[in-house]
């Protein structure tokens, strides 16, 4: 009879048997050893149906294709743009891609986007050298303006995120800030300076607690409660405004 050995949500570590039978499926962050599923990683146990994964506590970004991600550009050249995609790898946005303005040849590309700036980009290609293509050419990429960057483990995106957007929306509509998650754990967020601090303050407590059960609410009434600290100053940077 097949069995689920930890409750769903549960924090795991490596070695540790998730579930018995042959019902369920391994899946992201597990493996199976004959009729057992055991993790392969620390992270937290989520169901699919029978389907088993982990999402990780920890760990680096992997760039994925078709992820969008907030990237900072680290220098210019003739054809493009080296952008740090917060993870082991850095990315180019090659001209072609950064614009549906013509570019002449030659140009200075400095006033498209300079060493410093952030942006909103979408991946859209990573070879097996783990080399990253970038665009900028759809719908919500950009270059960011004035506002506050923050970064969070990436594993915990999902969480800030929520489902179809609902806990960012909930952070939007109680600190009256414009936020922007990318894949990659980067974070941009604008609004006056008191709903700043309130904001980088829920994303922290999710980052720091997206293990527990009842977090929407707990979120929800610290939002409620709007208690300003200092957080802004110790978790965030300014976005360098041209």
């Amino acid at each position: 009879m097949s069995e689920l050995k930890i409750k769903e949500k549960g924090v795991v570590v490596p070695g540790e048997v998730l579930a018995e039978g042959m019902d369920f499926l391994p899946s992201n962050g597990t493996y199976r050893l004959k009729d057992k599923i055991l993790a392969k990683k620390l992270g937290i146990m989520k169901t699919e149906g029978k389907v088993i994964k982990l999402i990780p506590l920890s760990g680096k970004y992997l760039p994925k294709k078709h992820d969008v991600i907030i990237g900072r550009i680290i220098d210019v050249n003739f054809s493009g743009w080296s952008v740090d995609t917060n993870s082991a790898y850095a990315a180019m946005l090659p001209i072609k891609d950064a614009t549906s303005e013509f570019i002449r040849r030659g140009a200075d590309l400095t006033k498209f986007f300079d060493i410093g700036d952030y942006i909103v980009t979408q991946i859209t290609n990573v070879t097996s050298q783990n080399l990253i293509d970038l665009t900028m050419k759809d719908q919500g990429l950009r270059k960011l303006r004035e506002g506050r960057i923050l970064k969070i483990n990436p594993h915990k995106v999902p969480r800030v995120i929520g489902k179809q957007g609902s806990m960012v929306s909930m952070i939007k509509n109680a600190t009256g800030c414009q936020i922007t998650v990318g894949q990659n754990g980067v974070i941009w967020l604008q609004g006056d300076p008191k709903g700043e601090i309130i904001a980088i303050e829920a994303i922290k407590i999710i980052e720091e607690k997206s293990h527990i059960n009842g977090l929407t609410d707990e979120i929800q009434k610290f939002l409620e409660k709007n208690k300003v600290t200092d957080a802004n100053e110790k978790y965030s940077e300014k976005v360098k405004v041209k």
